[in-house]
């Protein structure tokens, strides 16, 4: 499980750097078709990680239900663990998402002579219609990315919401009264403060001259 968590952080970061370089020198159709593919790469794997996930913990959490009902999702579970890690890449991978939209609404990219002789993302439609239609119809890969970047987020979002019932709750009791602690010192630190500043103070009084002299 560590392996597919370390691959999909790697996956988003790539995504990411591709990102970088839309609207510059080295965007072409080839990235494009890469930034494409590697989208479809990360949303399969938190999809297909989240499936190997939410079941153990569903079973987990009905157990611990039935035998106390206010125990909530242990911490101390691998499987916990594991999901709080996915439910912050699977959002990281949401804000990337929605840059990439922006990105492609904004620097839209001419894949005429790209998809010339192959396939584009999804030419089922367009086979269809040509059939109906009679004629030609060149794909639009940048109308079909924005709908597919649109799925993909909502599929995500599932995922984040359906996540978010297993995860651990916290003890918002305990963080305010750390909170205080740390504001007010205790006695021992006053103590330890008082003893620093006597011990300054004999420090000085050794420097004074003595009365009788």
């Amino acid at each position: 499980m560590f392996m597919l968590m370390t691959e999909i952080n790697a996956q988003i970061a790539l995504f990411r750097d591709l990102l970088i370089h839309m609207g510059t020198t080295r965007d072409c159709p080839e990235m494009r078709e890469k930034i494409r593919k590697l989208r479809r790469t990360c949303v399969d794997a938190i999809k297909h990680t989240a499936q190997l996930l939410l079941p153990n913990l569903k079973s987990s959490l009905l157990s611990e239900v039935s035998e106390l009902p206010s125990l909530a999702p242990s911490t101390e579970s691998p499987h916990t663990a594991h999901l709080v890690i996915l439910y912050f890449l699977c959002q990281m991978f949401l804000r990337e998402l929605a840059k990439c939209s922006r990105l492609v609404t904004l620097i839209p990219m001419d894949m005429t002579g790209y998809f010339e002789n192959r396939a584009g993302p999804s030419n089922l439609g367009n086979v269809i219609s040509q059939i109906l239609l009679c004629k030609q119809i060149a794909p639009d890969f940048n109308q079909e990315e924005i709908f597919s970047i649109s799925k993909d987020s909502e599929d995500l979002t599932n995922i984040l919401t359906e996540s978010q019932k297993h995860l651990p709750q916290q003890d918002s009791t305990n963080e305010k009264l750390s909170a205080l602690n740390e504001d007010l010192p205790s006695k021992w630190t006053r103590k330890r403060r008082r003893s620093s500043l006597y011990k300054n103070v004999g420090s000085f009084c050794c420097l004074c001259r003595p009365n009788y002299l």
